[in-house]
């Protein structure tokens, strides 16, 4: 069973950084497609940044490009989100997830939710003005 625990969130100005971390428990292949995704009340869920542990493939919404920077910390089995020059619209709840493993890197592309069976709690990134 694979858990997924985010932590990094919290209160930051306008052009500052946060950097959140997706803890992962359990991926028996020790690669899978990995993604962050988040959300504010009445809209819905964006995915931001997706990428295939183990590989150097990933992805970002035109949204975050140039911004944001995933990354996979293979020691310590941990997502990372980087966050900079961080906007009042990046405010959000952002979720951790991870694909079945039947979703090998050929599947591990924008858009394609569906394929995201395992969540986190979620952790809230507030930016202010």
């Amino acid at each position: 069973q694979v858990q997924l625990v985010e932590s990094g969130g919290g209160s930051v100005q306008a052009g500052g950084s946060l950097r959140l971390a997706c803890s992962v428990a359990v991926i028996p292949s020790g690669r899978a497609c990995m993604a962050w995704f988040r959300q504010t009340p009445g809209k819905e869920c964006e995915e931001v940044a997706l990428a295939y542990t183990g590989t150097d493939f990933t992805e970002y919404s035109d949204a975050v490009k140039g911004r944001f920077t995933i990354s996979h910390d293979n020691a310590n089995n941990t997502l990372v989100l980087e966050m900079n020059s961080l906007k009042p619209e990046d405010s959000a709840m952002y979720f951790c997830a991870a694909a079945g493993a039947a979703y090998g890197p050929l599947a591990c592309r924008p858009g394609r939710e569906f394929i995201f069976t395992y969540w986190g709690q979620g952790t809230q990134v507030a930016v202010s003005s």
